[in-house]
């Protein structure tokens, strides 16, 4: 068993995007203008969903991306196809975003391969519904907050060595931060400590020229609902309590992504966007 398979646990997570039905939308809806021209990514959870839809616009935007992934060696591998499809270098990289050692491999294997680090993408996240807070066992909870939290943590600390004046780094949050969200009692918590850890960061980054900033996305449709993070009776109307009254689709989260990381955003830090659908939250 390989050690980034020991860490795996319960429930279905990641999840395959090649098996979703309806297919997540990630394709780009636009040409590139070069925005990221020269710029390396690493991009975590980017085999799927936002991740995916990230690396996609990232490489159309020129830059190399660095896929890191759990389990789903398949989607990763398509994930690369798409990123070298738009001209770009990918590579991908299976780890654990929970443990220090593997973030610490990952970074040190983007500097290998791809020269550079520009641009941090905390993506990578895990949920699971619990009606009753007692459910919720200690290594749930646990390993919610390895994943979500922790993650970030080690990421940006492997990072730091390498990031310079103009880099940035982009956290995933959500609206349930904002919202609360009664069935997500531990991931809702998390996604309030990475919208802390992003303001703080920024405050402690921002005289060395490095932009921290977040994304704090509705009701997106990716393998992570299905596979885990909603029961069957939300995934029959799910996305339809927006104001929208749908589901959003990795590929209009994906801007909000380039946006914090290009020079469009360059008198931007600690700031949270918030691609929901028209849900209004004191953001």
């Amino acid at each position: 068993m390989t050690e980034t398979a020991e860490m795996i646990h319960e429930d279905a997570l990641p999840g395959d995007e090649h098996k979703l039905d309806p297919a997540p939308q990630w394709q780009p809806r636009y040409p590139g203008s070069g925005r990221l021209a020269g710029k390396v990514a690493l991009i975590t959870g980017a085999d799927s969903g936002i991740g995916r839809a990230v690396a996609a616009l990232y490489a159309r935007e020129g830059a190399d991306v660095a896929i890191l992934y759990l389990l789903e060696d398949k989607d990763a591998a398509d994930t690369r196809a798409i990123v070298e499809a738009e001209g770009r270098r990918a590579i991908t990289i299976k780890a654990d975003v929970g443990s220090k050692k593997m973030c610490e491999r990952a970074v040190a294997q983007v500097i290998d391969e791809l020269g550079r680090l520009d641009i941090l993408v905390n993506n990578a996240g895990e949920q699971h519904p619990d009606k009753d807070i007692r459910d919720i066992t200690e290594d749930q909870l646990q390993r919610t907050f390895q994943t979500n939290i922790f993650g970030m943590f080690y990421l940006v600390q492997a990072a730091l060595p390498h990031l310079s004046e103009g880099s940035t780094i982009i956290n995933c949050t959500s609206v349930t931060m904002y919202q609360g969200e009664k069935e997500l009692l531990d991931y809702s918590s998390t996604k309030g400590a990475i919208t802390a850890f992003t303001r703080s960061l920024s405050e402690n980054l921002v005289g060395k020229g490095i932009r921290v900033n977040a994304v704090a996305p509705g009701p997106i449709w990716t393998p992570l609902n299905p596979c885990g993070g909603a029961s069957p009776e939300k995934l029959e109307s799910f996305g339809e309590n927006t104001p929208m009254g749908r589901p959003g689709q990795p590929n209009e989260v994906a801007p909000s992504f380039l946006f914090l990381a290009c020079e469009d955003s360059s008198y931007m830090s600690g700031q949270v966007l918030h691609p929901n659908g028209g849900t209004i939250v004191n953001g």
